[in-house]
C-alpha cells in the first residue's frame, strides 16, 4: 500500500509517498480503507519536530480520517466489512480505571494518530474497534 511517511523532521521535502505493507488486524482491531483523510497543524508540527516530543521515526503523518471496513479482527462486535467509518484521532488502553469512567484521554497510554503512532495518510490502517464511529450517511467522504 502506499503511504505518506516522514524518516526525519523537516520542510516539505521530508514527505515522501512510500509502499510499504499492508497492516492486517489483530484481535479487537479493524482494517479500514481510507477514503479521507486532513493534514492539520498536528501534521507540521510532527513534520517540523516538536521541542522536548520524541515521535517515533518512521511514522505515517495524520490524525484524522474516515473509509470503508475492509476486514475485522477476532472479536470484533460492532463493525463489519463495508461500514463506512470515522476515526477517533487517539486511542487509549481501553481496560484502565481512567479508560473504564469514559474519560480515555486521561489515559497514561493516550496515543494521537500520526505523532505517537502511525496515523491516517496511508490506503489502509490498523485501527481498536474502540476508536471507530460509523459515519452518519448524511455526511459524504
Amino acid at each position: 500500500m502506499k503511504a505518506i511517511r516522514i524518516h526525519q523532521h523537516g520542510g516539505i521535502e521530508v514527505l515522501k509517498v512510500e509502499e510499504i505493507p499492508t497492516p492486517k488486524p489483530a484481535q479487537g482491531e479493524v482494517l479500514v480503507r481510507m477514503k479521507a483523510a486532513a493534514m492539520n497543524h498536528m501534521d507540521l508540527w510532527v513534520r517540523q519536530g516538536m521541542p522536548g516530543v520524541k515521535i517515533p521515526l518512521p511514522i505515517i503523518l495524520g490524525c484524522e480520517g474516515s473509509g470503508v471496513v475492509e476486514a475485522v479482527g477476532n472479536d470484533v462486535k460492532n463493525f463489519k466489512k463495508g461500514d463506512e467509518v470515522v476515526v477517533s484521532p487517539g486511542t487509549s488502553c481501553g481496560q484502565c480505571e481512567v479508560c473504564v469512567s469514559g474519560k480515555d484521554h486521561f489515559c497514561r497510554h493516550y496515543e494521537i494518530y500520526g505523532e505517537n503512532r502511525d496515523g491516517m495518510e496511508a490506503e489502509y490502517v490498523v485501527v481498536s474497534e474502540r476508536d471507530l464511529f460509523l459515519k452518519p450517511k448524511n455526511i459524504s467522504f
